[in-house]
């Protein structure tokens, strides 16, 4: 059996998890990632997307708006900006989600346009795959 490493994720309201994984998947901004035991030491942005842990108990899905995630050898820390639990993202709560996202787009300055619409896109995608589910 593989390694085990410490998983943790808060978002502003509460703390969603606190538990040992194989393995956590993560909506990096660059790209996504899976952290293991043993990981080299990174730090990256989250994109919004789906967060996974594989643990004992099986795989926790997570959503997620945005955020860091930390990686050492021994574990993960996710500080998000918006997360809950894939069973707790309704079809009502991805819209809203969308919407922000949306809406922050419509008011973004020139040099951040890009990064906004791309925004958009990556909710798009996660409403998408949340609600194909």
């Amino acid at each position: 059996m593989a390694g085990t490493l410490q998983f943790d994720l808060v978002n502003p309201e509460r703390r969603l998890a606190s538990v040992a994984a194989t393995e956590v998947q993560i909506p990096g901004a660059d790209g996504d990632l899976t952290a293991m035991e043993g990981h080299a030491p990174t730090i990256t942005t989250l994109r919004p997307g789906i967060l996974r842990a594989l643990t004992v108990e099986g795989v926790k899905s997570y959503v997620v708006t945005g955020g860091f995630a930390e990686i050492s050898a021994s574990g993960v820390s996710v500080l998000a900006e918006g997360a809950i639990p894939v069973e707790e993202a309704t079809g009502t709560v991805l819209d809203a989600i969308l919407a922000e996202a949306r809406s922050l787009a419509a008011i973004a300055l020139p040099q951040d346009k890009d990064a906004a619409d791309k925004a958009v896109a990556d909710v798009v995608a996660l409403r998408d795959a949340v609600l194909a589910h």
